[in-house]
């Protein structure tokens, strides 16, 4: 009977519920002569699990933003439809009934086809849609996959939403009730793998995501949802996995592997905890990692309780690898037991696409296309981000100058019309361009690839000032007499270029000469040195304002104000209004790196 998935979610409130699905036809059974035999040889059982993770709305190689094939320097190739190709062949190389494919989250957004399911033709609007990612990935055939912090982007009606649309279930222990603590999301996933002549081989698939998403989604998700740590989860689940009968455990983790937080202790809970799941939770066979966006064939954690080795694999993102866990099992004293698990990755670009999901999602890519040429104004200038990360772009002060005027515009009439309102933007992207001449949507989204939307905080000049220090931590630090090379300029301590911002409104040296901590020079206001109590209202994104990348005061700061219209929607309805993008309406040189004075540019 096939899964009644409102009836689970409401079983699943009351009593914490998992999900179990039978899997494949039941094999004949062993003949009786074997059974006589005076050696029984040794019963084997090789099972293959497929892992893909970070797919962020990419079902095929396309660019929408450059309106062509993706490509890049590595040879790459992106998209569910060469993931399709793959998984077919290890289906046929293997058995189809000797296979999972699973996926670790981060689904519906990342690409203009995701934003046009999720808000131009929405897939909550009455006779809606069916989510395209929901398609490609109920035709392919997934039998799980765990819950991604970008799948909350959108809001919980979105998320269901998708979720009712897809075949399989999606997973998420740690994702509970804020009030009952009950799982809001199924924890895990169970199957069966008949053996001939063998009991069957059960495989239970715990599903674990975030707990930034407590941060990061605070305005869908507080006071519903609450986000426990995986570690604390993992104890919890895994053995009740294993008094099920679970003969292997496999954790599908929207987690990292490296210990590390980007929120800093805002939360009591490891951002990139998979890892550590690993080693402190017995009874787990291998674990599918996402979330960090690295390619990571296999790795290797021992268990600090049970010695026993815990396999993991990330296979990158944007559906560029497919994870492969080979998991061999022998039965030995009435029970299945794991002899080995090995991991590796299949790159996408080995393939072509697969004609099944090019065909089914061909109309659903057309309109997207279609959208994002759209021609919204014109540019006076070619603007380009290639040297945004060190030296102040045009092209960022756009991102600034807009949501200065959208925040403006909602505080007027209020008590705070009369504070100064300053705005922070960091160079997201390397290669984005807006050409001059006719400017579409996808010029403009490729400025500003995330869904952010616009939150105003207050700020005290003090304030401001630690913050643009721990900003400036971002460039390596550099004699002056040493050689700049800007591609070792930037990213210190591997922070990622969308945790440095620029702030406008104010003028500022960034001297690298220096230690960090110390790097803000001759920074004023109006022509003035800054005065440390002088308040401001600080333009910033809701990833930054709830505490993305722990930047210092923004997340206690008081809200003014805030909205749910993407960043990116904004710049287009401006560009729209002015019908001309000149540099002269927004552009202006607030910041410069130095060494003990010198301009380094």
């Amino acid at each position: 009977m096939p899964l009644n998935r409102r009836k689970f979610l409401k079983k699943s409130a009351a009593t914490g519920a998992g999900v179990a699905i039978a899997g494949a036809a039941a094999a004949p059974a062993a003949e009786a002569s074997e059974a006589e035999k005076p050696a029984t040889p040794v019963k084997r059982y090789s099972l293959t699990v497929m892992g893909t993770t970070d797919l962020h709305g990419h079902v095929f190689n396309w660019d929408y933003f450059k309106d062509a094939e993706y490509t890049d320097a590595k040879g790459n190739a992106q998209g569910l439809a060469r993931i399709s190709t793959l998984v077919n062949q290890i289906r046929e190389d293997k058995g189809r009934c000797n296979t999972l494919l699973l996926d670790a989250g981060d689904t519906i957004q990342g690409t203009p086809l995701t934003y046009y399911y999720a808000k131009v033709d929405p897939i909550t609007a009455k006779g809606g849609p069916v989510h395209p990612m929901a398609q490609a990935m109920n035709a392919i055939g997934y039998d799980a996959a765990a819950l991604g912090n970008h799948e909350f982007n959108y809001g919980i009606e979105t998320l269901r939403k998708f979720e009712d649309q897809l075949d399989f279930p999606l997973l998420g222990a740690n994702a509970v009730d804020a009030k009952t603590l009950k799982p809001a999301f199924p924890p895990y996933f169970i199957k069966k793998f008949h053996v001939p002549g063998a009991p069957p081989v059960k495989v239970a698939v715990l599903g674990l995501t975030n707990p930034g998403i407590a941060i990061w989604d605070k305005a869908y998700v507080q006071g519903k949802l609450a986000f426990p740590g995986l570690e604390e989860q993992a104890a919890k689940w895994v053995p009740k996995l294993k008094s099920l009968g679970a003969d292997v455990v496999i954790v599908s983790a929207h987690s990292g592997s490296s210990g590390t937080s980007s929120y800093g202790d805002q939360l009591p809970y490891v951002e990139n905890s998979a890892a550590l799941v690993a080693q402190q939770v017995p009874d787990i066979d291998a674990i599918l990692v996402g979330h960090a966006h690295l390619e990571i064939p296999e790795l290797k954690v021992v268990n600090e309780k049970t010695g026993r080795t815990v396999v993991l694999s990330e296979p990158l993102a944007f559906a560029e690898r497919l994870s492969l866990f080979d998991v061999e099992l022998v039965f030995q004293k009435g029970r299945w037991v794991v002899e080995s698990v090995a991991a590796s990755v299949l790159n996408s670009n080995s393939v072509a696409d697969d004609p099944k999901i090019t065909k089914l999602l061909s109309d659903e890519h057309a309109k997207v296309v279609e959208y994002v040429n759209q021609v919204v104004g014109t540019a006076t200038d070619t603007l380009t981000t290639v040297d945004a990360r060190y030296k102040d772009a045009p092209i960022i002060d756009l991102i600034t100058k807009v949501q200065e005027d959208v925040v403006k515009a909602a505080l007027a009439g209020t008590s705070y019309a009369s504070v100064p309102v300053i705005a922070q933007a960091s160079p997201f992207s390397r290669t984005s361009e807006i050409p001059a001449g006719n400017v579409t949507i996808r010029d403009l989204s490729s400025l500003y690839v995330y869904d952010n939307t616009l939150v105003a905080k207050l700020m005290t000049g003090a304030q401001v000032r630690a913050y643009l220090e721990y900003s400036a931590e971002y460039f390596v630090q550099t004699a002056a007499d040493a050689v700049v090379d800007t591609e070792k300029l930037t990213n210190a301590g591997g922070r990622p270029d969308y945790n440095y911002d620029y702030v406008s409104g104010l003028a500022y040296e960034i001297d690298i000469a220096q230690a960090a901590g110390s790097r803000i020079k001759n920074l004023t206001y109006n022509g003035a040195a800054l005065d440390d109590a002088q308040q401001f209202v600080l333009a910033v994104n809701n990833y930054r304002a709830n505490g993305g990348g722990a930047f210092p005061y923004v997340a206690s700061a008081t809200e003014l104000w805030s909205e749910s219209t993407e960043i990116r929607t904004r710049i287009s309805e401006w560009v729209t209004a002015k019908g001309v993008l000149d540099p002269k309406d927004f552009a202006s040189v607030d910041w410069k790196l130095t060494r003990n004075g010198t301009p380094v540019f």
